[in-house]
């Protein structure tokens, strides 16, 4: 049933309207269009159940019951929570307010349905004490419940119901009958030794049965921490209901603490059952009180048990802590004390007391008043602790036992007193009779107290104190306990007596006189050599709990006078660090630790601690007693820590002083620890002792010496002492065994893990190993260091060669080896595992080059007969015997893998032989590998339905199998993974395990070199007829699809491999990485992959790439705390740092790569992060990264990259490549001839094409190669920054080459009759434009063509693109030229000005003004009228920039080279003349303004020049424009900017805003401003006198492989003068790349001469 909830408040303000209120629920019979009785967004619906049909009908919600609950229950409060407002009663009403602004919250945690089991279990729990709470303050109902739920009345018996409300009434309702407030003391207890082991957790109750505190509602809880020497274990309590017998009735009045009653609960009962649970579990206390019979009170708690230390439980228990938690600590020090913690709690016992009757007829209701002062009287403040959970108070009153003159009080207070206050505090205890009779003050009669610390420093002791009790006469003088004064006299009272006991807790204080002697020996430096011999004598317990200080005392002790106290000192050291071998105070070792790394000053104690240790191991041959030296061996390790931490300080100080005497000393010290072990201890059991105790201690003290020496240095120290150990197993068996558990803790030592002092140990610690297993000694020690070696050298072979080291293994061990296990499988002793696991460890890491150096080193045919039996006789029994149990199925795969290995053995590789050999193989043995195969298919078969077992772990073996080059092999093996998957599916439901596998290791293997066409097909064809006949099928069909188009990339992947294609190698490689990705998303081998793709960039030195291809990982990956596993060269870490670390690693490639512009974003996203973490040492390196980032962009060079497209045609070519087309991004330097030379020498047999057309069917379906290339031209998609006048080239240049990802090229056609007059009248463009897939630069220098584009540009509009890059190209060149010296090199802007300017003259633009400004061509193309426009302007635009470049010719010319610039003034006359002329004749006006020319004299009276001035006209740069921007421009407006007259700086700023546009720098001239539009320069220009002496120059054009220039119609002699001015701009560009001796050499003069030569003739 459906039903409408009201979600909103309505007031039925309209007509007829339906007044709603929040809560309620609606039934709608008929839903209006217009105005209803109520908007119907005010309403919800929900599903519901209604009962009680009819008038009085009943809708309930389905929804969790408790939801319901509180929804009601706030309607309810909601009417007497204003009443309460209305009544004045405010602390009421803000604590209701405050009840139900957490019932909505926790309302919505339920309604969200994110709580995990628990979280909502708890949630219910605080919604129902909540609510008890809010309905026993507002006088509601009583509600029974069941599992926080309300229970139905007719669901339940009666009696139960009974049972409940009664359970519920106890629970809430129980303190009015007993008294108005109650204190619950809970705390842990020994049983066996009936003491107190921990602080008391306080709980204070009203008369309601709720917390005292109303803030502490439902916080009830204490961590009772219980730490042993092994496991910490923390005991949660939470009070949560009490059970009382509201019969009982208490004392009227509140004014004393009563005991009522106590609850024993054994954890050893309940231990076991909580130790199992992951929540808390209720426990009933009865309570045992003084008339128990009747009692029916009890104590319900709820306990959790914790494990951890306190970090490790906040962390996995964070709802715990949010409760606002107590730590109660054990009573007195926890076990381990750390330096830094201070400390200074004195724990007292109020025990027994007794006390007269004072002539009255009944005792005395006594009470004991606490309090702590000080010297002066004052009362020390927050002094006395309760319990855990409740503050300190000044002041603690004891209950009171009623009418009983000798109570036994038992209670124990805590008092947290300063240690700057210890010193002068009192203890007084006063005692008072209670009665409620008297109506005044209690009455004082007694006073006991007691001093916290004796004369000579010492505290009051741990044990019970009788206290003398002083009668009282004087009430008046109490009741202000600060203001006693001395005068008054008090009488002790013979026959009352005070027992109270202490226990100190300090870190600072001792009640240990000879510790404080020792603490303060410089008080008595007569004593110091007793105080030192009498340290022996005091308890563990004091030396661990001041172990800094003591430690302190003994090196200042050492340093005041080193020659009389050393060995007394050394002796204490010894004593100390081998009481923290004691397994009592073996966890304070930490707290040594602390103190060597953090406190300890002695720089000059390392001198006599060698000595000392250095007598004494020369000692060990003449005493009979060795008992201190022995003790002195067993503390090496830290006394090592000790001598090398102070010569660490030492140097520190002194800068490396005495560092040769230091080493010697060392040296020095080893030669006696080699003495010492290679005595002969036969016949001396004292000195077996000495030598075990060296041994046992002598391993660690590795890490310490790696502090101050090599890794090499370490290892040549431990060789020569284990090589000093005799080498005979006959010297004891107990010696044996300590001597290989050295070796032991040598080989899992840090030292071992390094390759270079593992190749100098190794040869000893196999010594040792080979002669006791020759004697068969010692066996399981002798395999655990074995394996130890086996794993080291596994993990090491990952990053670094071990073939040296498995060469040492093999030609130690391995015979030994095999003899071992023979023994072993003999006599079936328990070790033949851990030998077995040694064998094959052994032989997994032998290479063909191990097992060729085995047989070589073998003397006789004889020894490699019984080498080889051994051999078959162990594998033999490992085939027969069940060496592992059924359930070690790892074990037993490794076993079988030998048959994989027999049937992958290069021997039986036939294909590998000649074909004789090959012949005679077969007709001799056949091929055994058939034989094998066909055994392992029957043995997978005779398995059975244990073939589960074996998945996925036989996956890579068998994969291994049918990658073999044999026919019959595969067929009969590839259908097990068939089988496997039909196993894995009946299993499971998928064949998950199989699939990842077989992905896993096929990737591994057919990049090692298996693996072929013929198999990828085979493998395909086999299992899809299988797969077909199975339920299954699509999803198998599916799989297999993929994992055959897997193999294909594989080996597409490694042919380019084979050939040597290293961008090929890379286009493949991403290809496979996307496979990894986006089809079988196997994002581990995605990972791989990118790391894969990085180290070849990076070896290719493709740094740009490098960064894009792990960018690709720090996508995956979040700014996240989530702690990450150890992953290829990663090591353990939180998500965050390893993307912090990948974020340094691609900024510092985009570094290497000069592209800055991409990792200045990657600068700030890291600088985000250090400055929200407050890490601002890293924000400021981040920050002064990103700035010299923009300081590289502005101030480096660099070159803009050339591209090419590449079409690969035909069927010879790999997958990934046949007939597909790329765009590449050149190298530097690179341009398309070099380009051509290396993709063909990559495709050797590729045959090049000569012509940019489209290849037709039969050149992509032939059996060849053929190879397409020309250079394509970047179409930036962003032109914004391009068009900004302001921005500066260097900043252009990046982005019109960079994040592209359309390209295009041209190829001129003629449509329609060819002008032999004037080809341009029908010169066309065909533009094609190439979309890639992916943008370069990217994870590839090389990316596909995705889409081509087809337009067609007609001769007019390729005119004005050619004038137009034309006038960009002079207008940068120019622009350049301002910041060069006077009389500099300029003969680039000689070259290109000669060249335009001669263009110009002899044809050049006149050609264009001849075919677009003929009168014919504009009646005939009157649309083309804006373009010629255009045209005109452009042309006039030329002049001008010409004008100001023969300008700044002008001002930098060499006066030997003014012939040359008084040429090109002539010719610039001409050419305007002619442009004037020609313009003339057809009606279009072409004057050219702003640049006059005038004469002066120079040097000479003869020789006179032109000078070029400028007037007010000047240059626009609004043709770089795009050409809809340009077409709508009219001329007038882009010709209206001036120029100043040429004075040298407002000349240079002009030049700067004014020249200067968006283009190209000179080293690439050709590459036109159209990056801004739509349209790019076409190769075809005017000025082909240039581009055809300037191949350097042309080479930048981005456009085709095409035919030369179409010669001119000019006179002959023009003819003749362009080709001369060819080879003068020749001659020049060579003069211009002479050395710089040359250029010296000969002046420029001499250069223009030699150039002019070649123009003559």
């Amino acid at each position: 049933y459906w039903v409408y909830w009201i979600i909103c408040n309505f007031r039925g303000s309209v007509t007829q309207g339906l007044a709603l209120e929040v809560g309620e629920t609606v039934q709608i019979l008929e839903k209006c269009e217009g105005k209803g009785v109520f908007p119907a967004s005010y309403v919800h619906l929900k599903k519901a159940i209604v009962t009680n049909r009819g008038p009085h009908e009943t809708v309930v919600p389905l929804e969790d019951p408790i939801v319901t609950e509180v929804t009601s229950t706030l309607q309810e409060w909601a009417l007497l929570w204003k009443q309460l407002y209305v009544k004045h009663k405010v602390d009421l009403f803000y604590k209701v307010r405050h009840v139900m602004m957490e019932l909505i919250d926790l309302r919505r945690q339920l309604l969200s349905g994110h709580l995990t089991q628990d979280q909502s279990r708890d949630v219910k729990r605080h919604i129902t004490v909540r609510l008890d709470w809010g309905n026993e303050h507002l006088g509601l109902d009583l509600v029974p419940r069941k599992e926080f739920e309300m229970v139905d009345e007719d669901q339940i018996s009666v009696s139960d119901l009974y049972k409940m409300v009664r359970h519920t009434c106890s629970h809430t309702g129980f303190m009015t009958a007993l008294m108005d407030t109650i204190s619950f003391l809970l705390k842990l207890t020994k049983v066996a030794v009936d003491c107190v082991f921990s602080e008391k957790f306080m709980v204070r109750l009203n008369k309601n049965g709720g917390p005292k505190n109303p803030e502490k509602v439902d916080r009830l809880c204490a961590l009772f921490t219980v730490t042993t020497a092994h496991t910490h274990t923390h005991t949660h309590t939470h009070t949560r209901r009490m059970l009382l017998n509201d019969s009982k009735k208490g004392p009227p009045h509140i004014q004393y603490r009563r005991p009522y009653g106590c609850a024993v609960l054994a954890m050893s009962d309940v231990l076991q059952t909580i130790s199992e649970l992951k929540e808390e579990k209720d426990f009933v206390l009865k309570v045992y009180t003084e008339n128990t019979e009747g009692s029916t009170c009890g104590l319900i708690i709820s306990l959790q048990l914790l494990r951890g230390d306190m970090e490790q439980v906040r962390r996995e228990n964070p709802l715990i802590f949010s409760r606002g938690v107590a730590i109660t600590r054990k009573l007195g020090f926890p076990d381990v004390i750390m330096p830094g913690d201070i400390r200074n709690d004195l724990y007292l016992t109020l025990e027994r007391g007794d006390f007269e009757r004072g002539g009255k007829s009944v005792q005395k209701n006594i009470e004991v008043t606490i309090y702590v002062l000080y010297a002066d009287g004052e009362i020390l403040k927050d002094c006395i602790s309760l319990g855990s959970g409740e503050p300190n108070v000044p002041e603690h009153r004891s209950f009171v036992l009623y009418h009983n003159n000798s109570p036994r009080w038992s209670e124990v207070i805590k008092l947290p007193i300063p240690i700057d206050r210890f010193r002068g505090s009192h203890l007084r205890f006063e005692f008072r009779h209670c009665s409620t009779k008297d109506k005044g003050e209690k009455k004082l009669f007694g006073f006991a107290f007691t001093p916290l610390m004796r004369e000579d420093g010492t505290t009051l002791s741990d044990e019970s104190h009788e206290l003398y009790v002083y009668k009282v006469s004087y009430t008046r003088a109490f009741l202000f306990p600060g203001s006693i004064t001395i005068n008054l006299i008090f009488q002790r009272s013979m026959k009352e007596t005070f027992w109270i006991s202490t226990q100190l807790s300090s870190t600072k204080l001792t009640q240990n006189v000879d510790l404080l002697a020792l603490l303060k020996w410089k008080a008595h430096p007569d004593r110091v050599m007793d105080i030192l011999g009498r340290l022996r004598h005091v308890s563990g317990e004091e030396i661990v709990k001041f172990l800094q200080d003591i430690l302190d005392t003994l090196f200042s002790i050492l340093d005041d006078n080193t020659d009389k106290y050393g060995p007394l000192v050394f002796q204490s050291l010894v004593f100390i660090i081998n009481l923290l071998r004691d397994s009592k105070y073996y966890h304070f070792r930490p707290v040594m630790d602390t103190y060597i790394q953090k406190h300890f000053a002695g720089a000059l104690a390392y001198k006599e601690l060698i000595r000392c240790l250095k007598w004494y191991m020369d000692r060990s041959a003449e005493v009979v007693r060795q008992d201190h030296i022995q003790e002195a061996m067993r503390a090496l390790e830290y006394l090592f820590k000790f001598i090398i931490q102070s010569r660490i300080l030492y140097s520190r100080a002194t800068c490396g002083m005495e560092e040769e005497q230091f080493r010697t000393s060392i040296q020095e010290l080893f030669q006696s620890i080699r003495f010492v072990l290679s005595l002969d201890s036969r016949n001396s059991e004292t000195l077996i002792f000495t030598q075990a105790a060296l041994l046992n201690s002598f391993p660690a003290i590795f890490d310490e010496l790696l502090q101050m020496f090599t890794v090499q240095e370490v290892a040549e120290f431990v060789r020569g002492t284990l090589g000093s150990m005799p080498s005979t197993v006959h010297i004891g068996q107990s010696m044996d065994v300590v001597k290989l558990q050295s070796i032991a803790r040598t080989v899992d030592s840090q030292l071992f893990s390094f390759p270079e002092s593992r190749r100098i140990l190794l040869p000893v610690v196999l010594h040792h190993i080979h002669l006791h297993l020759r004697q068969q000694k010692e066996l399981l020690i002798c395999s655990g260091i074995l394996s130890s070696i086996f794993s080291i050298i596994k993990t090491s072979s990952l990053d670094t060669s071990v073939q040296e080291e498995v060469e040492m293994m093999v030609e130690s061990l391995l015979d030994v080896l095999l003899q071992t296990l023979l023994s072993i499988m003999s006599k079936s002793q328990s070790q033949e595992g851990e030998y077995v696991s040694c064998l094959l460890s052994l032989l997994r890491q032998m290479t063909d080059i191990h097992f060729q150096h085995l047989m070589e080193n073998f003397q006789s045919k004889d020894e490699l007969k019984e080498f080889l039996l051994k051999l078959l006789c162990v594998f033999r029994n490992l085939m027969k015997l069940s060496i592992f149990p059924r359930d070690w199925n790892i074990m037993r795969l490794l076993t079988s893998n030998l048959a994989v290995l027999y049937i992958n053995q290069p021997s039986l590789q036939l294909e590998n032989l000649s074909p004789a050999k090959r012949k005679k193989v077969l007709d001799k043995y056949g091929d055994m590998r058939v034989m094998m195969t066909y055994e392992l298919f029957s043995m997978w078969q005779n398995l059975g339905e244990n073939k589960i077992h074996f998945i996925p772990g036989m996956i890579g073996p068998f994969l291994g199998v049918t990658l073999v080059p044999q026919v019959e092999v595969r067929n009969i093996m590839i259908p097990i993974f068939h089988d496997m998957m039909d196993w894995e599916q009946r299993k499971n439901g998928n064949f998950k395990q199989v699939e990842a596998e077989l992905i896993d290791k096929l990737d591994s293997l057919v990049s090692e070199g298996k693996g072929d066409e013929n198999y990828r097909e085979l493998f395909g064809l086999l299992l899809l007829e299988k797969i077909e006949q199975e339920t299954w099928r699509e999803t198998g069909i599916s799989f297999v699809t993929s994992v055959t188009r897997l193999m294909e990339r594989l080996l597409d992947y490694r042919y380019s491999k084979c050939i040597n294609t290293g961008s090929a190698s890379v286009v493949c490689f991403v290809s496979s990485q996307n496979f990894y990705k986006s089809e079988i998303n196997k994002e581990e081998m995605y990972i791989r992959y990118i790391h894969k793709l990085c180290d070849m960039h990076l070896q290719a030195e493709n740094y740009t790439e490098a960064a894009f291809t792990l960018l690709l990982y720090w996508e995956l990956l979040q700014w996240d705390e989530r702690p990450l596993k150890e992953f290829l060269h990663y090591p353990a870490q939180t998500e965050w740092h390893r993307k912090e670390g990948l974020c340094r690693k691609v900024i510092h490639y985009f570094n290497k790569g000069k592209c800055w512009e991409y990792g200045i974003p990657l600068c700030r996203e890291l600088a985000f992060q250090y400055e929200s973490l407050y890490d601002y040492q890293s924000l400021s390196w981040i920050r002064k990264m990103e700035a010299a980032y923009y300081d590289n962009i502005m101030e480096q060079q660099r070159l803009e990259p050339e591209f090419f497209r590449v079409g690969f045609y035909g069927r010879k070519f790999p997958f990934f490549l046949r007939n597909k087309e790329f765009v590449c991004r050149g190298h530097d330097y690179e341009r398309l001839e070099a380009f051509q030379q290396r993709m063909l020498g990559e495709f050797p047999q590729a045959i090049a094409m000569q012509h940019p057309n489209q290849p037709d069917e039969a050149i992509l379906q032939c059996d060849a190669q053929y190879l397409q290339i020309y250079a394509v031209t970047p179409v930036p998609d962003s032109v914004t920054v391009l068009q900004m006048d302001r921005v500066p080239d260097r900043i252009k240049s990046f982005y019109r080459v960079n994040n592209v990802r359309r390209f295009r090229y041209d190829r001129p056609f003629h449509k329609g009759p060819k002008d032999r007059d004037n080809e341009f009248k029908s010169l066309w463009i065909e533009r094609t434009t190439l979309i890639l897939t992916h943008p370069l630069p990217g994870i590839s220098r090389w990316f596909e063509v995705e889409k081509r584009e087809l337009v067609e540009v007609s001769p007019l509009e390729n005119a004005i693109s050619v004038v137009e890059n034309k006038n960009q190209e002079l207008r940068t060149l120019i622009s350049q030229y301002q910041h060069k010296q006077l009389h500099g090199n300029i003969n680039l802007l000689s070259m290109t000005l000669n060249g335009v300017i001669d263009a110009a003259v002899n044809g050049g633009i006149a050609r264009y003004q001849e075919a677009f400004f003929d009168k014919e061509y504009i009646t005939s193309h009157p649309e083309d009228t804006e373009k010629i426009t255009q045209l005109k302007d452009l042309m006039q635009e030329q002049v001008h920039i010409l004008g100001v470049g023969l300008a700044v010719h002008e001002k930098l010319v060499h006066p030997e080279m003014r012939p040359l610039h008084k040429k090109l003034i002539d010719q610039f006359q001409m050419m305007r003349s002619s442009l004037c002329h020609v313009s003339s004749q057809n009606n279009i006006i072409l004057q050219p303004q702003g640049v006059q020319i005038h004469t002066q004299s120079c040097c000479s009276d003869v020789t006179h020049e032109p000078k070029l001035t400028l007037s007010s006209s000047s240059l626009s740069s609004t043709h770089s424009a795009p050409s809809q921007m340009i077409n709508s421009a009219p001329s007038t407006i882009r010709g209206e900017r001036s120029w100043s007259p040429p004075q040298p700086p407002n000349f240079q700023r002009a030049l700067f805003h004014q020249v200067i546009g968006p283009c190209k720098p000179c080293s690439d001239p050709n590459l036109s401003v159209a990056e801004k539009v739509l349209t790019t320069p076409s190769s075809w220009s005017l000025d082909s006198g240039t581009r055809e002496a300037l191949p350097f120059l042309s080479s930048h054009v981005g456009s085709v492989m095409a035919p030369p220039v179409p010669p001119r119609n000019l006179p002959q002699g023009t003819k003749l003068l362009c080709v001369c001015v060819c080879v003068f701009q020749f001659v020049s560009v060579l003069w211009t790349d002479f050395p710089p001796s040359m250029n010296q050499t000969l002046p420029d003069a001499e250069a223009l001469n030699l150039s002019m030569s070649f123009f003559y003739i």
